[in-house]
């Protein structure tokens, strides 16, 4: 009795997990469409989307969000152009959901010229630390700079980089690593522009969720995020010190995904268009 009691509850825990899974990936794209040879690059705005678990996405991928526009690309793990949709993100298949990409490209596609498309190159990996990236580590099964180079390559090849859109720092909301935060900041956006081949390329970046127990060190990551932004005049910041979490005090839920790809779209259009 005791035995057929246990797998009882151990089938009820399976039942339960595999539908979160489902639920997770109900609205995921099951067609993967390739688009034709891109002939002019100078009508594609890339952007390359950078940092850890909040720019990766977690949110939930609802309907609305698996509605594509033609003129707004993104690449396969393969690295081939194809049309976007969400989830951008394919590093971490078994928890990547909704990011903020395409709320950003649609919100941006609706005030540049109409001969314009976006393309949207994909590089966040969840839980990796700024000093992961400077180190160029391999975390996740991804050598996190070296495959940065990689995308800004392939978005050479296919058009312009305009800007990068960066979310990180919840892995160094911490007592050690906060005083050198600024200083890595500058180190990785000039590491990040060399690679591009641009000193003064727009860096958009997010604040952290205020939503953390670990409240009072974002606080501070954010203030400096704030204070590094004064002295470089090529990055802007976008708050989100209003938006709530998915359940899990770590990750931004999917409205909140939505009203960041807003927002860092408005900011790069008020200082960078």
């Amino acid at each position: 009795m005791k035995k057929g009691f246990i797998f009882l509850i151990f089938f009820f825990s399976m039942s339960c997990n595999k539908k979160i899974r489902v639920e997770r990936t109900a609205y995921f794209p099951r067609q993967i469409e390739k688009t034709p040879t891109i002939e002019n690059r100078a009508n594609v705005w890339v952007f390359i989307m950078a940092g850890q678990s909040n720019m990766a996405g977690r949110g939930l991928v609802e309907p609305q969000d698996t509605v594509p526009n033609k003129k707004i690309l993104s690449i396969n793990k393969e690295g081939q152009i194809i049309i976007a949709k969400e989830p951008l993100h394919f590093y971490e298949p078994g928890l990547t959901g909704l990011d903020c990409g395409m709320t950003f490209a649609k919100t941006l596609i609706k005030k540049i010229p109409d001969s314009i498309s976006i393309l949207l190159i994909p590089t966040a990996v969840g839980g990796s630390s700024i000093r992961q990236w400077l180190g160029d580590s391999l975390y996740r099964n991804v050598k996190l700079f070296s495959n940065f180079i990689a995308k800004v390559k392939i978005a050479k090849q296919h058009g312009t980089i305009k800007g990068i859109l960066w979310h990180q720092g919840e892995s160094n909301a911490n007592t050690k690593d906060i005083p050198f935060h600024a200083q890595r900041l500058e180190e990785l956006f000039t590491k990040f522009r060399s690679a591009v081949g641009d000193n003064k390329l727009p860096v958009l970046i997010g604040e952290l969720g205020l939503f953390s127990n670990n409240k009072e060190n974002r606080i501070v990551i954010n203030k400096i995020i704030h204070e590094y932004v004064l002295h470089d005049s090529h990055t802007a910041v976008i708050s989100t010190n209003d938006l709530k979490d998915k359940g899990d005090s770590v990750h931004f839920n999917s409205k909140g995904q939505r009203a960041m790809g807003k927002r860092f779209a408005q900011a790069y259009l008020e200082k960078f268009n």
